[in-house]
């Protein structure tokens, strides 16, 4: 077996789900489902479990809701056999009976509080299983505008929702919260690319890598060459802008929510200056933040 299909190999079996689909509470009770997301949200995201220290305690759980309900639709898109298009259909079928009051799910069971505790709308949760349904058939993106649009149901998303839960719905805090989420989606693909196209993926603007001579099999070498690296320095740059157009949703957002917003921000840009640290080689080790710094950040946000 090659050295590539060896890694290939080693990625189909990285992050395994710590629970499987069966494992779901047996009933529709309320607070069986919460804590099963409550168990969920803990045992797969040590960020969330720091973030939601961050913020009241009276938010907690919705934030588990929601999620339980991202990662069960990433989950679904990642561990079906062969195109989840289907299964993803159906999950999206089922978001549509939990915002009509009529959850047959215990995710949906648990996030149908939510929406209705907090008014949501349905649209960024639609918006997250249709880039699961893309993720199906798309792995290639021309332009950054392609890429950009897929953030924008991939990543945004998730900020728009959070800022409703602290009852922030105005049109300029949401475009603050998608260039964050647009950002920290970006330095985790230029973070990944290896691993991604070893996964068949590449999120390298297909308009960047030819203006920088990068071709697809030069993201097979162990090394970087010279035009990856300034094609990756120019896509960290890129990210980075993101995160300061964003950077005043520190300050205007809710302030129950500006420690965990700080924290996040912060975190993007720490990957960003990992990956500046290997030399934008990400094609030789994939940069993260060690514990140690993540903890600094955490206690830096709180302050």
């Amino acid at each position: 077996m090659s050295v590539v299909n060896t890694e290939r190999s080693q990625v189909a079996r990285r992050d395994p789900t710590a629970w499987k689909l069966a494992s779901m509470p047996d009933g529709l009770d309320l607070a069986s489902a919460e804590l099963f997301c409550r168990q969920v949200a803990a045992a797969h995201y040590e960020n969330f479990t720091v973030a939601t220290r961050l913020v009241p305690a009276d938010m907690r759980q919705d934030l588990a809701n929601v999620y339980t309900f991202a990662r069960w639709s990433d989950d679904l898109a990642d561990e079906s056999d062969g195109d989840a298009t289907d299964v993803l259909k159906a999950w999206r079928s089922g978001l549509d009976d939990c915002f009509a009051g009529d959850p047959k799910h215990p995710v949906f069971v648990a996030l149908s509080r939510t929406v209705e505790c907090h008014k949501l709308p349905i649209e960024p949760f639609a918006d997250l299983i249709d880039a699961f349904i893309q993720d199906q058939t798309v792995d290639r993106y021309d332009s950054r505008e392609q890429l950009l649009d897929y953030c924008r149901r991939s990543a945004n998303p998730v900020g728009r929702i959070v800022l409703c839960l602290a009852n922030c719905r105005a049109m300029d805090q949401f475009e603050l919260s998608d260039s964050i989420c647009t950002g920290l989606q970006l330095v985790n693909f230029w973070q990944d690319v290896r691993r991604d196209h070893l996964a068949g993926r590449i999120y390298l603007p297909a308009e960047d890598m030819q203006r920088h001579g990068v071709s697809e099999t030069m993201l097979e070498s162990p090394t970087a060459s010279p035009e990856f690296i300034a094609l990756l320095t120019e896509e960290v740059a890129w990210a980075e802008a993101c995160f300061d157009k964003g950077q005043s949703l520190v300050k205007t957002a809710p302030s129950v929510l500006r420690p965990a917003i700080r924290l996040f921000l912060e975190g993007g840009r720490g990957v960003a200056k990992a990956i500046r640290r290997t030399g934008f080689d990400t094609l030789a080790k994939r940069p993260t933040l060690p514990r140690s710094t993540k903890l600094r950040l955490a206690g830096q946000a709180a302050v």
